[in-house]
Order: C-alpha cells, then sequence, then structure tokens
C-alpha cells in the first residue's frame, strides 16, 4: 500500500508492506502525532498493541517500524544514540512494516516532527 508522511513542510513517499503489521498500521490510517526525535529517528504513539512477529536489532535508512514499548511509529534514516559504526539500532526490538520510497534528504530539515500518515490513492 503507498502511503505519504507529512512532517513538518516536507512530503514522503512511501509503502507499507504485504504483513499482517502492515495491514494493521494500514487499518488505523490516517494518523497523525506528535514526533519525538532519538538520533535520526522520529517517533511517535500509535493505537496499536500487539507483539513483534518479526523481531529486529537493526534497520535501514527509510525502514518504518513499530516499536511495543511505546507503542510507536518509528521512522528511521541515520543512527540513534546507540547505533555502532555502520549501522542503525533501535532502543530495542522492533519490527519494519514499511519503507520510505522517496529521497531521505528531507529529514534533516524537520524540525517539529508533527507527523501525518495517509493512503495515497
Amino acid at each position: 500500500m503507498k502511503v505519504r508522511l507529512v512532517i513538518d513542510e516536507e512530503v514522503f513517499e512511501a509503502e507499507l508492506f504485504d504483513t499482517p503489521l502492515g495491514k494493521a498500521i494500514a487499518a488505523l490510517l490516517p494518523v497523525e502525532g506528535r514526533g519525538a526525535f532519538w538520533g535520526s529517528e522520529i517517533y511517535f504513539p500509535i493505537a496499536l498493541r500487539r507483539s513483534l512477529e518479526r523481531p529486529q536489532e537493526l534497520v535501514q535508512p527509510g525502514d518504518l517500524a513499530y516499536w511495543p514499548g511505546g507503542p510507536s511509529f518509528c521512522i528511521f534514516w541515520g543512527p540513534t544514540p546507540i547505533s555502532g559504526p555502520g549501522e542503525i539500532r533501535p532502543a530495542s526490538e522492533v519490527e519494519v512494516f514499511g519503507r520510505i520510497t522517496s529521497d531521505l534528504a528531507g529529514f534533516d530539515r524537520v524540525k517539529w516532527p508533527v507527523v501525518r500518515v495517509e493512503r495515497v490513492e
């Protein structure tokens, strides 16, 4: 499923994977929340509680992931405060459910991360 993330004045195109978690996130759309930065990650709370089916300790630039500790919708584009050299490490295990498909450079311009995620028809 194609989605759009609007953060400040930046717009990012993304896709949600055809997985149980991707479908659960899609069913919540549109969602909006005040995000917080953690290094090169923005996360914001969502109304979804579930266990991780495919937990990961590392993610890739552009990954969209669910963090059950929030629970939160997470957007990664670079290292976090606990990342080692050449890696992106979430605070704890997450499950990736989608990916940003447009240029990630706009994340460096985001100052106040109010995030809206909506379907693209």
